[in-house]
């Protein structure tokens, strides 16, 4: 199974030691990862022209670094979304290329989501997953499952097993 990760913004809560636990047991199951740091990338969010739909034929009118997400989106099999919640939902880098994926309307080959959510703080998760229950109704993904984590309780060996776990069973 390919798998592609968006994941956003990793840098000031420990979104990355979550999706590389992640890889290792999605890998240890022999499924192929692509990550993609959508958190370090330049993608603007959806214009709402509609380009893509009318003259673009799915490709969107704007040229940033949604170009390399599009590729993995278009081959995978599986879509996880990685992300810190900084104000009761997934960051705006990761928001920007979720709109974005409009363009191509759902990767097609994908068949199942799951999800990875950490906080500095407690009980914030509902509006993103909220969110990505909205994701999963409208592609028509299984939900795999979500693993939200809240610091200081990332990072341990207890939260990071949940991620191998959660990509084994992908």
């Amino acid at each position: 199974m390919k798998i592609t990760v968006l994941a956003g913004s990793p840098r000031k809560v420990n979104t990355k030691a979550m999706v590389e636990a992640f890889v290792a047991g999605a890998e240890e199951a022999g499924h192929e990862v692509t990550v993609l740091d959508v958190g370090k990338m330049k993608i603007a969010g959806c214009l709402a022209c509609e380009y893509c739909h009318t003259k673009g034929d799915g490709a969107c009118v704007q040229k940033d670094d949604m170009a390399k997400v599009y590729p993995a989106l278009e081959d995978c099999d599986a879509l996880v979304l990685a992300s810190p919640v900084y104000y009761f939902t997934m960051t705006a880098q990761i928001q920007a290329a979720i709109q974005r994926i409009y363009a191509i309307d759902h990767p097609p080959k994908a068949t199942k989501a799951a999800m990875m959510l950490t906080s500095m703080s407690p009980d914030v998760y509902d509006g993103a997953i909220g969110e990505y229950e909205g994701i999963l109704d409208y592609m028509g993904l299984e939900d795999r499952g979500v693993v939200a984590v809240c610091d200081p309780e990332n990072g341990t060996e207890e939260a990071l097993a949940k991620c191998r776990d959660l990509g084994r069973n992908m």
